[in-house]
């Protein structure tokens, strides 16, 4: 391995420490070396607090080494007075002489504008660096800039028969298909992801928290579309624990600390519309856990980017149809006696 894919390569594991906590900043991991040894190393872990090359540069404990030293950082550093001030800046103040990049960054405000800095104060650049995998890396910040919707992850559990609800149900909680691992899977991916949307259906048979309690991390915010205020005022997704957008034709009273009602009449494509409610809440990311009908409308807009879905060992027979998802780009792992198939949509 070369020597800078070495160490971009460890700036990408740093930066994934901040998956799930980092929103609305991208994930950047920063490595300062010296003499081929790393004298400093961090990653941004929250929005408003400090930035993976302050961080990095903080932690090196002879700041006199910083001026012939190289500085890799996963992201293009930043150039513009956010809560926190231009990283560049500080690389610039610290004399630092080489910086190696892995990728450019595609938020307006910067752009090419922290490089452009750099170059100008005399450091020597090295841009491209393990630039695909810096790209995966943050491709809910890319797809939300260079798209401007958010990076959005379809799933569902079927049965091995193809179902993913029974044809009739005795109580209003939902009939689980897979095991407990892969329920602890998705509360993990829950945390990872900025929104979870369901729709109406799913929200009146199954009532859902929508949150991470089998994990440990930040609650999404939950986007519930309810067209017709059908979901009932005591449903768990108007507890005000968190933040809660609601989809309608109107609003309603109810207790609103953390409820948002957004007037909707889809008079146009309905997952297009979704998307470009979410981008305006500025959220990056989002998980659809919904029923077959609202996954669908996103997979007939082809306005997916992941589609994760488990096959468990439950047989219906009859019931509510799994959605239908062209079966390619996939990736097939167990969990237990559950298969995880995981799509990727490149169109």
């Amino acid at each position: 391995m070369k020597i800078h894919e070495k160490y971009i390569e460890r700036c990408i594991q740093l930066a994934k420490n901040g998956l799930g906590t980092t929103y609305p900043n991208p994930l950047v991991g920063s490595v300062i070396v010296y003499d081929n040894k790393i004298i400093g190393e961090g990653w941004h872990k929250k929005a408003g607090e400090p930035h993976a090359e302050v961080n990095a540069i903080n932690s090196v404990k002879d700041k006199s080494l910083l001026q012939k030293a190289t500085i890799y950082v996963s992201l293009e550093p930043c150039s513009h007075f956010g809560k926190t001030p231009p990283c560049c800046d500080l690389i610039i103040k610290n004399k630092i002489p080489n910086v190696v990049i892995g990728t450019v960054d595609p938020n307006v405000k910067v752009a090419g504008n922290g490089i452009k800095k750099l170059i100008e104060a005399g450091a020597k650049i090295t841009v491209g660096v393990l630039e695909d995998e810096c790209n995966e890396l943050n491709k809910r910040f890319f797809t939300f800039h260079q798209k401007k919707r958010p990076y959005i992850i379809l799933k569902w559990a079927e049965s091995q028969d193809g179902f993913i609800a029974p044809q009739s149900k005795t109580e209003q909680k939902p009939v689980w298909i897979t095991n407990t691992y892969s329920r602890q899977l998705v509360h993990k991916w829950r945390s990872e992801e900025q929104a979870i949307l369901v729709g109406t259906q799913t929200v009146i048979d199954d009532n859902p928290k929508l949150d991470v309690r089998d994990w440990t991390g930040n609650n999404p915010t939950r986007v519930v579309l309810d067209l017709n205020n059908r979901i009932p005022n005591n449903s768990h997704v108007f507890d005000n624990q968190y933040k809660t957008i609601v989809l309608s034709k109107t609003t309603r009273d109810v207790d609103q600390e953390n409820l948002i009602f957004e007037i909707v009449t889809f008079d146009k494509n309905k997952a297009q519309q979704l998307t470009e409610l979410m981008f305006k809440h500025q959220i990056q990311s989002v998980i659809i856990e919904g029923g077959r009908q609202t996954l669908q409308t996103f997979i007939d807009a082809n306005l997916w980017d992941e589609a994760r879905v488990f096959s468990g060992n439950t047989l219906f027979a009859k019931g509510t149809r799994a959605p239908a998802l062209p079966k390619s780009n996939c990736k097939k792992q167990l969990i237990g006696q559950d298969e995880l198939i995981i799509s990727r949509n490149h169109d």
